[in-house]
């Protein structure tokens, strides 16, 4: 049994699966999942867990060359977006409906229970080397 990191067994197999270049959407409980994709669905209850407390797991684990996030939370979720800015000094921002799109091409969605707007991130799986 692992004693530290992520426990989630399905989650864990899915990351170690994980290779440069491959995406992983991480969102909230009111996103739009794609067909294609790999799911790994934390969400329990509104809130739980949070995108903060998933996002900083995944951080824990993955290397990240890159994160995209729809240009909407400035506005309508700005807690998250300093969380987003915070964790990715070079974010890139397109509109919802292209984070959607952009989604699609993702290797593995991880939905969380985040029960607050655009709550959602593209991220770019990088190298440790």
């Amino acid at each position: 049994m692992k004693k530290a990191g992520i426990l989630n067994r399905h989650l864990s197999a899915a990351l170690a699966e994980l290779g440069h270049t491959d995406e992983v959407l991480v969102c909230d409980a009111g996103m739009p999942i794609p067909s294609g994709p790999r799911v790994v669905d934390l969400a329990f209850r509104a809130g739980v867990p949070s995108f903060a407390q998933v996002l900083d797991g995944l951080l824990d684990e993955l290397v990240v060359e890159g994160a995209t996030a729809a240009s909407e939370v400035r506005t309508a979720n700005p807690e998250t977006a300093a969380l987003l800015a915070d964790r990715f000094p070079g974010l890139t921002l397109v509109s919802h409906e292209r984070l959607k799109e952009l989604s699609r091409g993702a290797r593995l969605v991880v939905r969380t229970g985040e029960a607050r707007p655009y709550a959602n991130v593209l991220l770019r799986c990088g190298v440790f080397f």
